[in-house]
């Protein structure tokens, strides 16, 4: 055990939401320790004290050595309650340790050699992380702070199982029934997306001369009813019949075409 964590409590007589929330203005986090033979005991400790210790990874899988009334007492964190919005601890639960007794724990991965990995280094594979912490037992004694797993051999398509990692001595994981999870794995990389086919369908083509000069020599639809309109009304009130006949002829003109035109001079 690498770290040593130190930390001060007092024991407090009153109990209750309205005793949290007095201890909690006052600067102090309520909590309660049990477990080692003795009865469970209401305890505070100093929010300032709590927090930088909890600040640091390895407090929550360390053995902690508690000062409680003037007597020192080995625990372990057992449960804590963070508050919802802020990063503050609101309770705190700790469990004596026995020296001659398994402790159940959970205890953080450290993944290392990951950009040593053959498959990432080689093959351009990605590494992916399913599990992050694991359920250990051990004595007191041997509990370490964090397990770590080596990636450096794995290649692609490659995958490390829970029974697969090194313990250290006197350390066992805790197994639920015959499950063997996979803790990491080294996948391939992605295939790159198909490129288009060549046949792709080719832009319509742009309108012939010949279909432009037939557009331009056709008379507008607007032109041949007006023209229409005009040669079949009556002759209007004060008109004599040969000036709407030549008002009708002009009309005609006006709306024919080029082609007609030369034909009706012939």
């Amino acid at each position: 055990m690498a770290h040593q964590f130190s930390l001060a409590a007092e024991t407090r007589r009153d109990a209750g939401k309205g005793a949290s929330r007095r201890l909690r203005r006052e600067g102090k986090i309520p909590g309660i320790m049990y477990g080692g033979g003795d009865a469970p005991a209401g305890i505070a400790f100093d929010a300032n004290a709590l927090h930088r210790g909890m600040a640091e990874e390895a407090f929550l899988s360390s053995i902690l050595n508690v000062t409680l009334d003037g007597k020192s007492v080995q625990a372990v964190v057992r449960d804590y309650q963070p508050h919802p919005a802020r990063r503050a601890v609101l309770h705190l639960d700790l469990q004596r340790v026995l020296a001659n007794e398994e402790l159940r724990m959970t205890i953080p991965l450290h993944f290392i050699n990951e950009a040593l990995s053959k498959g990432v280094k080689l093959g351009g594979g990605s590494v992916s992380h399913l599990m992050t912490e694991v359920e250990i037992s051990c004595l007191p004694k041997d509990l370490p702070e964090y397990i770590e797993v080596d990636i450096e051999p794995m290649e692609l398509n490659d995958m490390l199982h829970l029974r697969d990692l090194k313990l250290p001595e006197g350390v066992k994981i805790k197994k639920h029934g015959t499950l063997n999870p996979v803790v990491v794995s080294a996948t391939a990389p992605k295939e790159e997306a198909e490129e288009a086919p060549a046949d792709a369908a080719a832009p319509a083509p742009p309108r012939s001369a010949g279909m432009s000069l037939a557009l331009i020599s056709r008379p507008a639809a607007s032109t041949v009813r007006r023209r229409h309109a005009l040669t079949s009304c009556r002759t209007l009130p004060g008109q004599s019949k040969a000036a709407s006949a030549r008002a009708a002829s002009s009309d005609s003109t006006l709306g024919a075409t080029p082609s007609s035109i030369a034909a009706t001079s012939r």
